[in-house]
């Protein structure tokens, strides 16, 4: 008895629909922003003055850069 083997190609049928839904980049992008505001955020010691939170992260990655 020999088994039987399927031949032909492995195609995608016509009506598979390979579009992402909407919220598969909404997430992220709601993240990443979150993300952001917290790092580049004043913090608690806003009346301490000084720079703002871009010029501090500025700061750290020009130091991370210096390495």
């Amino acid at each position: 008895m020999t088994a039987l083997t399927r031949t032909g190609d492995r195609t995608t049928p016509a009506g598979v629909d390979t579009r992402l839904p909407w919220w598969a980049l909404a997430l992220p992008v709601a993240a990443f922003t979150v993300l952001l505001l917290l790092v580049t955020g004043p913090g608690e010691a806003a009346a301490a003055g000084g720079d703002g939170g871009m010029g501090q992260l500025l700061q750290r990655i020009g130091q991370t850069l210096a390495l």
